[in-house]
């Protein structure tokens, strides 16, 4: 299902919506230069996201960085997408300043390397079968081998590396068979933005459980690559580590993206403060 262009949030940050659309769930939320940014928790995200497992719901969680901004407002097509998903975290300290510029004070981060070991874990201790889809065949390998380390109690139910090429329909069939037939109730896919969210959007309605967009979060958890030290993580600098490491994949994505997300969303906050002073410009004139 799309949100239909009436039902996409107001670009200046405008928290209501209609209450048929997704990610009505009785959190605050803002709009980033378009796209809906939830103000969730670590705790909340879990408990909804295994709620919705354990009853089996074909659901959507995006976990979003300024590049998830950036290419929905380039994209109106992936802003439908963002839009969607039954829930959008904050994965970049960036999109928590911006829900806090625009009045979610107590905003925090949830971060895909954090929610994803996280959600292991729970799902561990309350038999949730997950599946893994996404990175390369080395690293699904690692990964199963760490989970199962970590979490001896974990039911791998699927785990698989997809080709780097688009899939027929017949394989794509046999994918969503396979999956279907596992048993996992969580799928964390990790094919990168905006690949992953278009598959999630795309594959919804045919999986009867929870999909969660945790990108580099396979990596991470698996060991095969190095996370940003805390200190860059809460200073927002995160995407200056990532660059330093992968500079050859990473260097469009954030020389294009950081510096126009910037300018952007400064004056998406100018207009929106801008916009509440009026009123009581005109009250106190009268």
């Amino acid at each position: 299902m799309m949100v239909s262009e009436a039902a996409a949030p107001h670009p200046d940050g405008d928290p209501e919506r209609d209450p048929d659309t997704p990610g009505n769930l009785g959190l605050e939320h803002r709009s980033i230069l378009g796209m809906r940014v939830d103000a969730t928790s670590y705790a909340d995200a879990i408990e909804r996201t295994l709620r919705w497992a354990r009853a089996g719901e074909p659901r959507t969680v995006g976990i979003a960085t300024v590049n998830n901004v950036m290419e929905s407002h380039d994209d109106r097509g992936f802003l439908d997408v963002m839009n969607d998903c039954d829930l959008v975290t904050p994965d970049g300290t960036p999109l928590v300043w911006g829900l806090k510029l625009l009045g979610v004070p107590d905003a925090t981060r949830v971060y895909g390397p954090g929610l994803t070991p996280r959600l292991l874990a729970r799902a561990a201790d309350e038999d949730v079968p997950v599946g893994f889809y996404g990175g390369s065949p080395e690293v699904i390998e690692a990964l199963r081998n760490v989970a199962s380390r970590r979490w001896p109690d974990l039911r791998i139910a699927y785990a698989y590396s997809p080709p780097f090429r688009p899939l027929d329909e017949a394989e794509d069939e046999e994918i969503v068979g396979s999956i279907v037939e596992s048993g996992a109730r969580l799928l964390f896919v990790g094919l990168g933005c905006p690949k992953q969210e278009r598959w999630m959007h795309e594959h919804r309605d045919r999986l009867p459980l929870v999909q969660l967009g945790v990108g580099a979060a396979f990596d991470f958890v698996a060991g095969t690559k190095r996370q940003a030290p805390a200190f860059m993580q809460r200073a927002g600098l995160e995407w200056l580590f990532r660059l330093a490491t992968e500079p050859r994949r990473l260097w469009r994505r954030y020389l294009r993206h950081n510096p126009r997300f910037v300018a952007l969303f400064g004056a998406q906050v100018v207009r929106t403060r801008l916009g509440r002073s009026r009123p009581s410009q005109g009250l106190s004139g009268s």
